[in-house]
């Protein structure tokens, strides 16, 4: 039997309908005895891992804008991109600055923020 290139089973199976791609994938499972849930088992580790990797963010919040608040509101755009609106409006009610991001980046921007006159916590 001539071997295959996987190129020209690729190029077969555009050519197919779902069912009969279905039908394939059945035969494949019982033909070779493939499970596909010992795939998904096998890739919970990597999900363990990418979540592990989420807990290396931060959360800058801002408590209190202080008595320069123009420089804080300053800061708050540079960082966020917002407009002034959006970013006069955390810096009066606090919350949020920037969320999911890099420790990093979070500690920088939590200097920039104290350095400006507010008081900021990382979360």
């Amino acid at each position: 039997m001539a071997k295959i290139a996987n190129k020209d089973i690729i190029e077969a199976l555009k050519e197919k309908t779902i069912l009969e791609v279905k039908e394939l994938v059945d035969m494949m499972k019982e033909e070779f005895g493939v499970d596909p849930s010992a795939v998904a088992v096998a890739a919970a580790p990597v999900a363990e891992a990418e979540s592990a990797s989420a807990s290396a963010t931060k959360t800058v919040s801002l408590k209190e804008a202080g008595a320069q608040k123009l420089q804080v509101i300053k800061v708050i755009r540079e960082a966020t991109g917002l407009g002034l609106k959006e970013a006069k409006d955390i810096a009066d009610a606090g919350g949020s600055v920037k969320e999911n991001i890099p420790s990093s980046e979070a500690d920088e921007l939590k200097a920039k923020l104290e350095e400006a006159g507010a008081t900021v916590e990382l979360v």
